[in-house]
Order: structure tokens, then C-alpha cells, then sequence
């Protein structure tokens, strides 16, 4: 399955310059935020397949004009050709706006859809508007990288992970695809890439996955039967 992932700058290729063979062999394209509702209207009348997106920090005009033919996946979880994939849109919240959040907050967000995610059995591909920190971050406040994000990979371990928010004219930082020491492969989805999932990988992060969520299972009854002892 080939996957066009775009994010903050509207590539001219496809929107000045668009040909039908641009976008011929692409399965799914996810958009990683800032991008003009109008833009992601314009490729969802020349393709037919599905859109997803996430807000961007710069994405306020989404909350009363969201892109129309587009899904929003920001805190969901959307199932495609056997793919799990979830969405958190925003930045760090570095001044007041719709879609920034503290730490704090997204971590809290995360907390929430926890069960959507342990439900579907896990997921496949994370998709963000800001990265992980430490991985495609910047040191500054508004680009800096949400550390809760790390922590999904590890404990969830999805095959991709996608986001924007970081262009590759910010200078040395930018870097497209960086490997996760949880085995996911991280993608800066800047203007336009597509990249083809690995099935190999897939398979290998399902069970690494499945594996981690048996031991955690078996960890939380080991200690839910040790519990009215302790109490005695």
C-alpha cells in the first residue's frame, strides 16, 4: 500500500501543476496539518480515495470551515484495508489557540483514547502535527516535541509514525524518516513523501505489540490478586 502524507506548505506539484499520474498507484493520503482547507478540497475532488487529517496549530479556521470530502481523525482511531491508524493534532501551546496543548493536556488526550487504542488491539500508524521529543524536534517552545508521544511508541509500538510542524527550511534539524528505538519509523510528512508500508515491519511491531500488552495483562492481575493480601 503506497501513502501520500503531506503537511505545511502546499506543494505546487500538486496543486498548481496537478496531473492525474501524480497521485496514480496512491492508496491513502493523510495530511499532518497547516495546510489550507481548500488545498485538501482540491485533492479529494481529483482522487478517489480517502483524505485523513489532523489539525495543525495554524489550523483555526478548521473548527467552523474543516476541509469538506476530508476525514478528521484528530482522537480516533480510523481502520483502512486492515490498517489501525490514529490521529493527535496540535502543537505546544505557546499561546492561546484551538489546537495547542501543554504537555500536560496531550498527555491527558492520550490518556483518554487509551482504550480506543487497547480495544482495536493497538494501531499501525500514529499520525501527529508536532513529533516526538528528541525525535525531528526543535529546541524552541513552539517546535518543540510532545514526550508523551514517546511513550505511546514504546507502549504501543506502531510501525509509522507521521507529523509536520518542523519544514525542512528550519535548517540542520530537519530530517524525513528518523528510526524510533521503539522500532517505529518516524516520518516528517513536510509538503509531500510517500512511502510504501512494509509488511514485514508491520507484522514484526503486531506481535512485539501483542506481546508487550499480554506481559502488561498479566502484570496488572499478578498484582489485582496480591492486592486484598496486602490489605490484611
Amino acid at each position: 500500500m503506497k501513502i501520500l502524507v503531506i503537511a505545511d506548505v502546499e506543494s505546487k506539484s500538486l496543486w498548481d501543476h496537478y496531473l492525474p499520474e501524480k497521485l496514480e498507484g496512491i492508496d491513502l493520503i493523510i495530511s499532518c496539518g497547516d495546510l489550507s482547507a481548500e488545498y485538501l478540497e482540491f485533492l479529494a475532488t481529483m482522487v478517489k480515495i480517502p483524505i485523513l487529517y489532523v489539525p495543525g496549530n495554524h489550523d483555526h479556521k478548521y473548527v467552523t470551515d474543516p476541509p469538506g470530502g476530508c476525514e478528521c481523525i484528530d482522537g480516533k482511531i480510523y481502520k483502512y484495508r486492515g490498517l489501525r491508524i490514529m490521529g493527535f493534532g496540535g502543537s505546544m501551546r505557546y499561546k492561546e489557540g484551538p489546537y495547542m496543548y501543554t504537555e500536560k493536556q496531550m498527555r491527558f488526550r492520550l490518556f483518554k483514547s487509551r482504550w480506543k487504542i487497547v480495544s482495536s488491539s493497538g494501531i499501525d500508524i500514529l499520525v501527529t502535527h508536532a513529533p516526538a521529543k528528541g525525535y525531528g524536534d526543535m529546541s524552541d517552545l513552539p517546535h518543540t516535541g510532545f514526550e508523551c508521544f514517546n511513550k505511546l511508541l514504546y507502549r504501543f509500538r506502531p510501525a509509522y509514525m507521521v507529523h509536520g510542524h518542523v519544514h525542512a527550511n528550519y535548517g540542520g534539524r530537519f530530517r524525513r524518516i528518523i528510526e524510533h528505538p521503539s522500532g517505529t519509523s518516524i516520518i516528517n510528512a513536510y509538503e509531500k513523501y510517500v512511502f510504501e508500508i512494509d509488511e514485514e515491519k508491520l507484522v514484526s511491531l503486531r506481535h512485539a505489540g501483542n506481546a508487550d500488552n499480554g506481559r502488561a495483562k498479566r502484570r496488572r492481575k499478578s498484582k489485582q490478586k496480591k492486592a486484598p493480601h496486602g490489605n490484611k
